[in-house]
């Protein structure tokens, strides 16, 4: 049974990535709550946020500042941002790039940062005691061999989330991450591919691992973290903040 949460109806919510994966699954989990919910992504064209849909590049200011003003001019301010947008590479960090490390960096920790800003300076600016959300990764809590710049730029996202936390709670704008463990996207499935060749291993063999570390017997959904974003857009979640919540089957504890 989906938990329903009447408060979420007609909230103005943002969220990057959702073309696919978790992003996709965060922006149907607010519209089936009766927010009012725009999806950005770097695949989708145009910036008329009526159509529920605008280009972002999380890694570009201007991008960001395009879309959070296209979505103010047909719905007023976003009250809810949740960064979903995020990138890979895989490689052992001895073998890593300046590009693949670059890349890494720009769209998950520059992203989250350029994100997370315009929606707090828009919240401040209209006096809404917004939700900023920031989706990090268990990757923010532990290693992970032949993701290095993945695993760094995930560390920055857990470490501004909860730098910003503090410095926007008198504004009472609350910031959090989730952290994801292993949930079945595209991007996981390429990941398994990927960290084949890598580790000279097959797909296969990386998935039947990523399941024998799960406690809870499976890997996860896109809904099993969704439902945590709309926990804490809710009211439920008025008193936590700067916090890095896993949702991992038990995989990662701390």
């Amino acid at each position: 049974m989906t938990a329903t949460f009447p408060e979420l109806r007609g909230r103005v919510v943002l969220v990057t990535g959702a073309a696919s994966g978790i992003g996709a699954g965060i922006a149907e989990a607010f519209r089936d709550q009766g927010a009012t919910v725009v999806g950005a992504d770097l695949s989708f064209e145009g910036t008329d946020a009526a159509s529920g849909k605008v280009h972002l590049d999380v890694s570009d200011r201007a991008s960001v500042d395009r879309a959070f003003a296209a979505v103010e001019e047909s719905f007023g301010a976003v009250e809810v941002a949740v960064n979903a947008a995020g990138t890979s590479t895989m490689a052992y960090a001895i073998d890593t790039t300046e590009a693949e490390w670059d890349r890494n960096l720009d769209v998950n920790a520059k992203g989250s940062l350029f994100v997370a800003q315009r929606a707090a300076r828009a919240m401040q600016a209209s006096g809404t005691a917004g939700r900023i959300i920031l989706i990090a990764s268990q990757a923010a809590k532990n290693g992970y061999r032949g993701m290095s710049a993945y695993v760094a730029s995930k560390h920055a996202v857990l470490g501004l989330t909860r730098t910003l936390a503090i410095e926007l709670a008198p504004d009472g704008i609350l910031v959090n991450a989730i952290c994801p463990g292993i949930i079945e996207t595209p991007m996981k499935h390429r990941e398994r591919h990927e960290g084949a060749q890598v580790r000279g291993v097959t797909a296969a063999d990386i998935e039947a691992e990523d399941r024998s570390q799960v406690p809870l017997g499976r890997t996860g959904t896109t809904a099993d973290v969704a439902g945590v974003a709309l926990f804490l857009a809710s009211d439920l979640a008025s008193y936590l903040t700067g916090q890095g919540l896993n949702v991992t089957g038990g995989m990662t504890m701390h």
